[in-house]
């Protein structure tokens, strides 16, 4: 790249960074059922206006859903943009989150028999979620409300965004651990009684495993039954979703380890299980899973 594309490059990204810091200001300026209902006209825009992705996010719901209409795929989309409109300001102001008892005003949760199999038993633990209602709120709030813990994550593309939303991922206790170093690192954190966060429902561009998710066979990561069998620790789904009083729920759901041990056979079929189990989430509710992302890409998957 030469010096003129370098600068271009980080010239948009300063720009970029500048829109987010304003955004981020007016969402901060909303209140709750403001929020809510810009988030639809903006849903409304990027799903009727722009129309982005919204080829993928139609595919990909007639090809889960077969039984539904093309209207009601249509409606069932529009309300995934506004959902996923919502889930972006709510993300914005999660600075106004300094206290459980902020956390506790926005989200039910309760994390007894998590803490009961983890940290009470003097262990570490996987916590295995998805793309799924507000995922960011999720690890923020477990973070204040239960335990904090590591979280496996990806850079983003704008460096000034990136260490925008890692300080505010860190900042009420929770750790990030980079995606490249997570093999050597996440073992480390859970023998030393740590606990591991990991989005289990994205694609493995190397198509090394696939499974069946919403019907489909699908590419998935193997990483988080590794770690709970590598270093024999529970597992647990952990999904939020949003309630029809606007609130959010944290639900805790343990997924059998106990006739595994670790080898390649076992950790495919816990896999299995917890892929299931998130798609049997996303089945009762739609619209809370992120249907933007192109999950069905990689070559004789279907």
């Amino acid at each position: 790249m030469n010096r003129w594309n370098r600068w271009f490059k980080s010239f948009r990204h300063y720009l970029e960074y500048l829109l987010f810091m304003l955004c981020m200001a007016l969402s901060k300026a909303l209140g709750l059922k403001q929020c809510e209902s810009v988030a639809n006209r903006i849903g409304d825009f990027f799903y009727d206006g722009l129309k982005v992705r919204r080829s993928i996010v139609e595919r990909n719901l007639k090809g889960t859903f077969t039984d539904k209409s093309p209207e009601d795929i249509q409606t069932l989309a529009r309300e995934i943009y506004r959902r996923q409109a919502l889930h972006v300001i709510e993300v914005l102001r999660l600075p106004l989150i300094k206290s459980s008892k902020d956390a506790s005003e926005l989200l039910d949760i309760d994390g007894a028999e998590f803490l009961e199999k983890t940290k009470h038993a003097g262990k570490g633990g996987v916590i295995v979620s998805a793309h799924y209602g507000n995922w960011e709120l999720l690890g923020l709030c477990t973070g204040l409300m239960v335990t904090p813990m590591n979280i496996v994550v990806k850079h983003l593309g704008n460096p000034h965004i990136d260490r925008w939303i890692t300080a505010t991922r860190t900042r009420h206790g929770n750790s990030v651990i980079y995606q490249e170093r997570a093999l050597r690192q996440g073992v480390q954190i859970l023998s030393e009684g740590g606990i591991l966060t990991v989005l289990g429902d994205q694609t493995d561009p190397t198509g090394s495993f696939k499974t069946d998710f919403l019907g489909r066979r699908s590419a998935v990561f193997l990483g988080p039954a590794f770690f709970a069998l590598k270093a024999r620790v529970p597992l647990f789904l952990g999904m939020c979703r949003r309630q029809e009083n606007s609130r959010y729920i944290v639900e805790y759901q343990e997924i059998g380890t106990s006739d595994f041990s670790f080898c390649r056979e076992d950790i495919e079929e816990l896999t299995r299980r917890y892929t299931k189990a998130i798609g049997e989430y996303i089945y009762r509710f739609p619209e809370e899973w992120f249907w933007l992302h192109n999950r069905w890409k990689i070559p004789d998957q279907e």
